[in-house]
């Protein structure tokens, strides 16, 4: 048979569950520490660039993003909603609030005027065309 022994954190054991983190020397006031940064997929295909982000708690008008040629840069506020109540106090916040932010490059330029952004139940799709035409110059030599 064997025994089950149910885990409980306390104060030491949280100490020690932050040093691998980057909070371990500012910690928030209120909830967990922010992530670094939210998971993408990103799927191209011979006319344009597909990335799907997962960015749950957001509300579509947080999210801000820029396309610079090739470079893609997705950032989103986390907002934090108190309510209080007179009978009630906060026993333990797990939510985290402030920024995340992620910038890649892609292979080609994006064409910024066909882009297209949709945000439903935590998951942002975006659609970048890429740029059409060459967009290189060869040089030949006399």
């Amino acid at each position: 048979m064997t025994n089950l022994t149910h885990y409980v954190p306390n104060l030491f054991t949280s100490i020690f569950d932050d040093l691998d983190t980057s909070s371990y020397i500012v910690r928030p006031l209120h909830g967990k520490p922010l992530q670094s940064s939210f998971k993408v997929d990103i799927k191209e295909t011979p006319v344009a660039y597909n990335i799907k982000a997962q960015i749950p708690g957001v509300q579509k008008e947080d999210i801000h993003i820029s396309v610079d040629g090739g470079m893609v840069t997705i950032q989103a506020q986390i907002k934090q909603h108190d309510q209080k109540s007179e009978d009630e106090k906060i026993v333990q916040s797990e939510f985290y609030y402030g920024t995340v932010s992620r910038s890649f490059q892609l292979p080609e330029d994006v064409d910024s005027t066909g882009t297209k952004a949709n945000y439903e139940n935590g998951v942002l799709h975006l659609h970048l065309p890429k740029k059409v035409g060459d967009t290189s110059k060869r040089i030949h030599v006399s």
